[in-house]
């Protein structure tokens, strides 16, 4: 769940095409997306937010603080002795369209299921710190975050009396890599899992992203990302020259003038983010997850890209970035990386940035790295390299480079990156979702199977099944099923 992807790539949040426009990140927040309710959906039911109680710190006897994290349940479809489902939250808000609608409800619905839906600590409104303080995010880490699930799901067991029932967890994008992640390490706990668009080894560089963009957009047209790296190299010489910085910000419909010596690769990563949002979410389902009008595919900015009566390639990337805007309906694109810094450093439950932003770029620089960098010449960008991404680390957070490269070091260590040992878990991933290079893409064993979805997007297995799904999406999610019909069996 895509991502910010920030970089944050949230598949249950609809943060995610604003990423750009907001400009918190690419890929993975875009930092997160995107209703409404088909046959096996829970019409008419009022999901109410149901609160359970939290240690602040699992890994400390010394420390009893607690804290209330929020969580849904759907018991429509729950047969006595079914399996219970537990959908992980990710990097943003737990949404409840996902308590009444998806093929996990889908699946629960044949399966006789109760489900629950657990929202990650920090997001959303489980806040289990007064702030947001890089003090307090110390306690925001996936382990735990496992943690929690783990005290939720033996909690739960005992109080509604379903201790001897199966577990299944689900989750996509970052959740899907926790899915994946609950099973290994308390598989005493979790007897399978569904894990969507897992990103499962971290990296401090992760340039592939842009890699697999160019890729995607050459599907559509082998010419579409030429133009696109012919227009951002003409971007790129023309913000050289002082000059033409008044043009650029009427084209671009800047909210003000950009500081070259600051603003350059923050403006030029927002501004590739609209065609890299758009790919890795390319024909998702978002009037699903809330967001209107964003039909904006791959073949939509490709056909503006080759549109000649639009003028020159660079006037073709200026007009995608305004057609973005319009979509959203903002006024102005803020490129000033001072105004980023002050919003990404406010620390109050309030601020701008505590929707996710702050706390999924403190998990980027503490754990994941996950930065798309243009650090490679395989693909069409220009002007946002490592270095730019770890200066974010140090001035957000006061964490150096080595400290980063470390902490993702770490978190391969004890996760095993693309070795996962242990049984039950599927791992759908899409060609078109540029995450896919971090999952599992190929059958690991037998009960480690892949389910590698040719010309989908991030997490599309996931969403509601509708008329224009490619072909290969509804095979999935049938596949999907009899594996958690033939797991549960054993």
């Amino acid at each position: 769940m895509a991502s910010q992807l920030c970089k944050v790539f949230l598949c249950n949040v609809t943060l995610l095409l604003l990423s750009s426009l907001l400009v918190l990140g690419q890929g993975h927040y875009k930092g997160a997306r995107r209703f409404h309710l088909s046959q096996n959906g829970s019409h008419g039911v009022v999901f109410e937010d149901q609160w359970f109680t939290q240690r602040l710190d699992h890994f400390n006897g010394a420390d009893s603080r607690e804290w209330k994290q929020r969580y849904y349940v759907n018991e429509a479809f729950y047969k006595p002795g079914g399996p219970v489902f537990l959908m992980i939250g990710g990097e943003g808000k737990a949404n409840k369209a996902w308590m009444q609608n998806g093929s996990w409800l889908t699946y629960a619905e044949k399966l006789g299921a109760l489900c629950f839906m657990l929202e990650h600590r920090f997001y959303g409104k489980s806040h289990p710190t007064a702030d947001l303080s890089t003090e307090n995010l110390r306690f925001l880490s996936s382990r735990q975050a496992l943690a929690d699930l783990a005290h939720f799901r033996t909690m739960m067991a005992e109080s509604r009396g379903l201790t001897g029932r199966k577990w299944v967890a689900f989750g996509g994008s970052y959740p899907g890599s926790l899915a994946t992640w609950f099973r290994l390490k308390y598989p005493h706990l979790v007897h399978a899992s569904v894990a969507s668009s897992a990103p499962l080894y971290a990296t401090v560089n992760f340039p592939e992203y842009l890699e697999v963009v160019q890729r995607s957009l050459a599907s559509e047209n082998p010419e579409c990302p030429l133009l696109v790296k012919n227009a951002s190299d003409t971007l790129v010489e023309r913000l050289k020259d002082p000059k033409t910085l008044d043009k650029i910000t009427k084209d671009f419909k800047l909210c003000s003038k950009l500081q070259i010596q600051t603003d350059t690769a923050y403006f030029l990563e927002a501004v590739a983010g609209n065609f890299m949002d758009v790919v890795q979410y390319n024909q998702d389902n978002r009037e699903f997850e809330g967001v209107v009008g964003t039909n904006i595919t791959i073949k939509v900015i490709c056909g503006m890209m080759a549109d000649s009566s639009l003028g020159e390639p660079y006037d073709r990337y200026a007009a995608v970035a305004r057609l973005m805007m319009d979509t959203f309906s903002r006024k102005c694109l803020d490129a000033s990386y001072s105004n980023n810094l002050r919003e990404m450093t406010n620390t109050t439950w309030e601020g701008p940035s505590a929707k996710g932003g702050r706390q999924w770029q403190y998990q980027t620089c503490t754990e994941f790295g996950f930065f798309q960098s243009t650090d490679s010449p395989n693909q069409p960008f220009t002007g946002f390299p490592l270095s730019y991404h770890v200066k974010q680390c140090a001035d957000f957070y006061n964490i150096s480079a080595e400290q980063l490269a470390e902490a993702v070091a770490q978190t391969n260590e004890y996760y095993g990156g693309y070795d996962v040992r242990t049984t039950r878990i599927v791992f759908p991933n899409g060609s078109i979702d540029p995450w896919h290079v971090l999952g599992i893409t190929t059958d690991i064993t037998h009960d480690l199977p892949a389910a590698f979805i040719r010309g989908t997007a991030h997490c599309a297995n996931m969403y509601p099944a509708r008329s224009q799904d490619l072909p290969g999406l509804p095979l999935v999610r049938d596949h999907i099923f009899l594996l958690l019909k033939h797991w549960l069996a054993k």
